[in-house]
């Protein structure tokens, strides 16, 4: 089932998201958010971003075109789901990249993190997981992890930026943005 995306405004966007119940079955659940995901041409989805307040995102790197410039050595099986993560540590020399966000369609704005991280999760049969990620991966690891969080990517940018933006954030809230998919926009009326 393909859900809709929650746009920017949305409360649930920014809450700390719940851990979820050990052993619950979230296989429906899980393969719900990668036929959300794809369907939006996301490369990652987390659970508030479909309305959902729970410890868990997907990520897919494999829809990363080797020809594309964001593509890196490894990504062709970097498909996974990451239950009640917990960020360990984020190490090394942080870089910039331009970002976008499905609950923030058609805004892309240069992104400073650092290049290595380390993470304890459960995959989708709760085998629990500690590892180690850099790069690309790091990223959309590190981007997944601030929705569950509460935090968005606009809150790296600087008070300037986000005045500069704060028209267009409105008009998402209000649901006139053009998309692709279905949206869920809190001030719709």
């Amino acid at each position: 089932m393909v859900y809709p995306i929650v746009m920017y405004g949305d409360p649930v966007l920014r809450q700390r998201a719940k851990d979820i119940e050990q052993g619950t079955d979230l296989t429906q659940l899980i393969e719900d958010m990668y036929e959300t995901m794809h369907n939006a041409q996301g490369i990652g989805l987390a659970a508030p971003q479909i309305g959902k307040g729970v410890r868990l995102f997907v990520v897919d790197g494999t829809v990363l075109d080797k020809d594309d410039d964001e593509a890196e050595e490894g990504m062709e099986n970097f498909k996974k789901a990451f239950i009640n993560p917990v960020l360990l540590e984020e190490l090394g020399t942080p870089w910039d990249f331009e970002e976008g966000c499905l609950s923030i369609p058609n805004i892309r704005e240069k992104v400073s993190r650092k290049d290595i991280i380390r993470i304890r999760y459960y995959d989708e049969q709760w085998n629990l997981k500690e590892e180690e990620y850099d790069g690309m991966k790091a990223r959309i690891i590190q981007h997944e992890y601030d929705h569950i969080e509460g935090k968005l990517f606009i809150d790296y940018l600087t008070p300037l930026k986000k005045r500069l933006l704060k028209g267009k954030l409105n008009d998402i809230s209000r649901g006139d943005v053009k998309t692709e998919y279905r949206i869920l926009a809190p001030l719709r009326k």
